[in-house]
């Protein structure tokens, strides 16, 4: 078991809603992890939503609980404008949370269009040095029967004002996204394999 999580309710028996206040209880990570190596190398990294709860807030200088996916969005422009350089680490829960363990095709389908019509914002903000990666560690498709996570592939998306247009292919390992992360730092990590100069 890697974590715990808390997720309080108000209200009465037969009637309960969910607040927004939940808890992560985490194992801590191993040792080594890339927010370690981004540490190591005085990499700021600001944490949006759930981040530092799972982390433990280890090698996390700033971070900020979020209601929504919504209030995640407005956080991350925010944490970008407040950093000259580093990582914002970002989780927009309410894929997983709301829709995809509730099975709520809509409300998923919902989502995606609020997070496609605020990508245009997210894109007018980078900087000519930044790029932007959207990507899960997990499935959790609302079309599946049952609330469990599923297991198709995840999602593999980055974008920058000097990002190539290129197919990255299917990945050896989730892994190559934190060392590609890693990469832009100078730094490296035990596992997966950077395709930092297949993008610049």
């Amino acid at each position: 078991m890697g974590r715990v999580i808390a997720r309080p309710f108000i209200g009465a028996p037969g009637s309960f809603t969910r607040t927004t206040n939940r808890h992560d209880y985490a194992v801590p990570p191993p040792k080594g992890m890339l927010l370690d190596r981004l540490e190591d190398r005085v990499w700021p990294v600001y944490g949006v939503g759930k981040i530092f709860d799972v982390f433990l807030g280890r090698g996390i200088r700033e971070s900020v609980k979020t209601r929504n996916n919504s209030d995640g969005m407005a956080r991350t422009i925010e944490a970008m404008d407040s950093l000259d350089a580093g990582l914002v680490f970002v989780n927009l829960v309410d894929f997983d949370q709301q829709y995809g363990h509730r099975n709520d095709i809509e409300g998923y389908g919902a989502a995606l269009e609020q997070l496609d019509a605020w990508v245009p914002r997210l894109h007018a903000s980078l900087r000519a040095e930044d790029a932007a990666i959207f990507t899960a560690d997990h499935g959790c498709d609302p079309t599946t029967p049952g609330t469990d996570h599923t297991r198709e592939y995840v999602p593999l998306v980055v974008f920058g004002p000097k990002v190539r247009a290129v197919n990255l292919g299917l990945r050896g390992s989730l892994s190559d996204i934190g060392q590609t992360v890693a990469a832009t730092s100078g730094a490296s990590i035990d596992h997966g394999a950077s395709f930092l100069k297949e993008i610049l």
